[in-house]
Parts: structure tokens; C-alpha cells; sequence
């Protein structure tokens, strides 16, 4: 049988490397060489779907209505999902279960990919929306405000996606680093694997040097269960399988 792609989606600062690493730190799934592409992107290492310089720029590719991809659309053909196995298989390491592909991008993509990769699973990463354009302002010329609409922008299309996806779960950054063992035995049980520890140490607080200030949130923020300065309750997103005891295990 031929291995099924998981997909980590997420915006730029928001976790999704260490996501992939600790997929890829299990010997069931594979992952593409990041010192051939930045961080190991799948985008870069495909040409079905033009992925150009101007595209997935840090704080501002959301905004582009042609990076939002879904079934039906004018990328939905055999011809583009032929394209892409045959360019990805050129990169991934033989065997494992799983191929993990690890995009930004992925967010606004899941549809396309589903549709166009049957059985696909989609993992996404979020983080504190404040403390994400914090972050993404050391690699954009964009003011504070900007990247925060960004990040709305980003996650409000993406609800509007999710209850279209079969298989899909979302890990907040702030609970992967505080807990890592109870979120990665979350992630291994929606890929049915069993689950390893971390592959390395992280911050238990990745957002301590970037909130505290109060700085008030949207109701879309809160409903990921954050508050001004950090997590304020658990997130309305989980996610969703199509089998009941992964279900259980993700939700």
C-alpha cells in the first residue's frame, strides 16, 4: 500500500516545523530533506501548482484570494494530483506509512488536497494570534495590525473550510510546548501510530517575550481559547475523523 500524506498546515511562526519534526521523529512516517527547500517546505519541492517567490510571503499570503484552494477549482484535475506524487515520490525516503508535508500554505489548501489525494489527514497548528505577529514581524515589513488581520483573515477562511474535511485536527503551539507528551499522544492516536516522545526540549511558554501587554483579542481568537495574554480555555476547534475511537482520542 502506498503511504498516505498527512498535511501540516499553518501560518508562518506558528509551530508548524516542530509539528513535522515530531511527526517525523516516528519510524512509521517520512519527511522531505530541508536543506534542499526552506524548512522542508513541500511546495518547493513540486511543480504541479506554481509556487513562486511572490508566493507564501510571511504575514501577507492569505490575503491573495488564488492561494485559497478547493475542490472544483481550477487545480482540481488528475493531471495536477498525477504531478504531484510523481514529483514528491522523487524526494521522500522509501518506506514508512505516512508522508508528512509540511507547508504554511497548507491552511488555505486542504480541500484542494483532498479532494486531489484521497485519505489525506490534515494537521494545523495555531498560535496566539498577538504573539504570532509578534513573531512574524522580525520577517515582515508589515505593521502590528496588519499581521493581526492577517491572521484573522487566515483562520476566519479556514473555518469556513474545516467542516468540508474529513480527517482533521488542530494543535494549539502553546499546548504542544507546555504538554508535548499529552499533545503528541493526541497526534499519533488521529495517524493511528503509537506514540514517541518529542524529538527535542522546547520552551514550555513559546510566547513569553511576546505578550503581557493586554492587548485585547477577536472573538474568532477566543474561540481557539485565548485571552489578551495567553490561553484563557480550551479551544472550540479539535478536530475530526471518520472513525469513532479516533474521534474520541482527538476531541
Amino acid at each position: 500500500m502506498d503511504p498516505r500524506y498527512v498535511f501540516v498546515g499553518g501560518l508562518h511562526r506558528s509551530g508548524t516545523t516542530l509539528m513535522a519534526d515530531c511527526l517525523e521523529a516516528h519510524p512509521a512516517v517520512r519527511g522531505l530533506p530541508p536543506s534542499l527547500a526552506p524548512e522542508g517546505e513541500g511546495v518547493f519541492f513540486q511543480g504541479a501548482i506554481p509556487h513562486d517567490a511572490l508566493a507564501g510571503v510571511p504575514g501577507e499570503w492569505a490575503e491573495d484570494p488564488a492561494m485559497h484552494m478547493v475542490e472544483g477549482g481550477p487545480w482540481d484535475r488528475p493531471e495536477v494530483a498525477g504531478r504531484l506524487r510523481a514529483d514528491w515520490d522523487r524526494w521522500y525516503p522509501k518506506g514508512g506509512s505516512w508522508r508528512v508535508e509540511k507547508s504554511p500554505v497548507n491552511l488555505l489548501r486542504a480541500r484542494l488536497y483532498q479532494q486531489l489525494l484521497p485519505a489525506s489527514q490534515f494537521v494545523f497548528v495555531v498560535r496566539h494570534p498577538v504573539a504570532s505577529a509578534r513573531a512574524t514581524a522580525k520577517w515582515s515589513a508589515r505593521g502590528e495590525a496588519a499581521l493581526l488581520r492577517h491572521w484573522a483573515h487566515a483562520h476566519s477562511v479556514w473555518a469556513g473550510d474545516v467542516p468540508r474535511l474529513h480527517n482533521w485536527m488542530v494543535v494549539r503551539l502553546e499546548d504542544l510546548c507546555a504538554d508535548p507528551r499529552r499533545e503528541l499522544a493526541r497526534l499519533f492516536a488521529f495517524l493511528r501510530l503509537d506514540p514517541v516522545p518529542p524529538p527535542r526540549a522546547v520552551r514550555a511558554d513559546p510566547n513569553a517575550d511576546y505578550l503581557g501587554d493586554g492587548t485585547p483579542v477577536d472573538e474568532l481568537a477566543r474561540s481557539f481559547g485565548y485571552g489578551p495574554d495567553g490561553i484563557a480555555g480550551p479551544s472550540e476547534w479539535r478536530g475530526r475523523h471518520w472513525f469513532r475511537d479516533v474521534r474520541e482520542a482527538v476531541e
